[in-house]
């Protein structure tokens, strides 16, 4: 039976039938893995014990023996006879019974729970790993309705997601006490919970205190697992900590890394060390918050170091100038890989050619190979022989192996390698300047080089080889572009994709180093 009524129903009729008189109809919610949480079961046994009641109606038996513990105590107080008779849907049990059967039926109810248990935990764990919180849906979200149990995704609830984002917003004002945004929420809002009930002041703290809320949780809690949900995020990372230094928070309960942009790429100009972040929060009289976060070196190789720290905002303009240098041109990019790949198909004739080479000689390797092993099978050569010869085949063969899969590859390898690093060039700076992705900005800035370092509060970029040939072409290109702009009585301006070919730092650039596979 599924429901609780319909099992009750039907044990009523069980009762009437064997002439039985019930002393109390007993639920219980809690779990049967633990027996000391099974508050309503302990109180029956208490009132069996005290000669109040001598049996148990009960759907099935393993309604009775979840565990270990429960089950010793049901099968003692049974063959004691102070349990006298449990009846349910299937059968009677009685004090004479053969244990063996009831203990099996027992350790089978126990076994199932901890299946049931293993798997449903198994099932959580994988959902969480995909990137979906396995947990009821946060107010604001809402689970996909049309999936099936374990496999929903989490949406944007369109009733509530927008409420409780004025409710950050009032917070990140600096000047709204949490408990001042939650009577706002539910008296002028009439904010609700998903069940219809008006939420509760504590449900405001626990949704400025949830991660879930930028887009990442820890599962299980407490392991120090933290994973990118694929949820829509309602506030970014850096509104949640500023929430946080609000509500005076020394620790954050937020994921250990990727928590600053800048981060993890860039180590102290002076010393060596690593240089790491900060928030700090600024009251002024007037009431209004500032949030500034500040870049310093660790100072763990040198505790004296004399480097000062450096505002972010004051960072992120010398990342974006430095990407401004490198910026190039949509026209020029399209021209140069138009270029580039005319190349290629000439470079692909002669790739051919050489594999072709390659390829008789990998044959000739593979006879010679094939000959040695019929030579030792008619005795014609020894095993030290043998194993001498068809160790030196061998490395000729892997050797060849591996130039014809260098030449198969390094040409399209090469070409995509430079389409890369056009195409970073000319989208960089936009997105690094509009994004408010830390991942994001973090990545642009290693794409940059690996060896970046801070000194003086001056960002030092030591750019790939690829981006100091591109920042050149990107000078002359600029300065081709201030050369034929349009004159002031009107004369058209020149086609500058004309040009491109005629320039001797464009053509060094794309034809010496970017224009011929290494």
């Amino acid at each position: 039976m599924s429901s609780i009524d319909d099992q009750v129903n039907e044990l009523q009729k069980l009762v009437k039938n064997h002439g039985l008189s019930v002393v109390e109809i007993i639920f219980e919610s809690k779990s049967a893995k633990n027996p000391a949480g099974r508050v309503e079961f302990n109180k029956m046994l208490e009132r069996i014990h005290k000669g109040e009641a001598q049996g148990i109606v009960c759907w099935k038996m393993n309604r009775l023996t979840r565990n270990p513990v429960d089950s010793g105590m049901i099968s003692w107080m049974l063959q004691q006879s102070e349990i006298q008779h449990i009846l349910t849907s299937e059968r009677s049990y009685y004090p004479d019974d053969n244990v063996l059967t009831m203990s099996f039926e027992q350790g089978m109810a126990n076994q199932f729970l901890r299946d049931l248990s293993t798997d449903t935990k198994r099932g959580l764990k994988a959902k969480a790993e995909r990137g979906w919180y396995p947990t009821n849906s946060t107010l604001g979200y809402m689970h996909n309705p049309l999936k099936k149990k374990g496999e929903k995704e989490i949406l944007i609830d369109p009733e509530r997601f927008d409420l409780v984002r004025k409710m950050f917003d009032l917070m990140l004002t600096g000047v709204n006490s949490p408990r001042s945004i939650w009577l706002q929420a539910r008296n002028d809002w009439n904010l609700t919970s998903k069940a219809g009930r008006k939420i509760a002041v504590s449900t405001v703290y626990r949704i400025f205190n949830d991660p879930f809320y930028y887009g990442e949780y820890e599962y299980p809690k407490g392991s120090g697992t933290w994973i990118k949900g694929k949820h829509h995020p309602m506030i970014t990372q850096k509104e949640f900590t500023q929430i946080q230094i609000l509500l005076g928070k020394k620790s954050l309960p937020r994921s250990k890394s990727h928590d600053f942009s800048f981060r993890g790429p860039i180590t102290c100009g002076e010393c060596g060390a690593m240089v790491t972040a900060e928030s700090k929060v600024k009251k002024q009289k007037n009431g209004n918050v500032h949030f500034y976060t500040y870049y310093h070196c660790t100072k763990k190789k040198k505790p004296d170091c004399s480097q000062r720290s450096i505002e972010e905002g004051e960072l992120h303009r010398q990342i974006s100038k430095v990407l401004s240098e490198i910026v190039l041109p949509n026209d020029f990019c399209e021209w140069a890989l138009g270029v580039l790949k005319s190349n290629s198909i000439v470079e692909a004739q002669g790739r051919n050619l050489i594999l072709g080479n390659q390829r008789t000689e990998y044959d000739k390797v593979l006879k010679k190979l094939d000959s040695l092993i019929e030579m030792r099978a008619s005795g014609v050569i020894t095993d030290e022989e043998f194993a001498k010869s068809k160790a030196i085949f061998l490395t000729e063969k892997h050797k060849l192996d591996e130039l014809m899969n260098d030449t198969t590859h390094r040409v399209d390898d090469w070409l995509d390698n430079v389409e890369k690093y056009f195409n970073f060039a000319m989208t960089a700076k936009n997105t690094f300047d509009t994004t408010d992705s830390i991942e994001t900005k973090k990545s642009i800035l290693m794409f940059l080089g690996q060896n970046l370092t801070l000194r003086d509060k001056i960002l030092n970029v030591s750019l790939e080889k690829p981006l100091m040939l591109i920042k050149d072409a990107s000078e002359e290109v600029k300065a081709m572009y201030e050369r034929l702009e349009p004159l002031k009585n009107g004369s058209v301006k020149v086609d500058i994709r004309d040009l491109y070919p005629n320039n001797p730092i464009v053509l060094r650039d794309q034809g010496s180093n970017l224009g011929h596979p290494p």
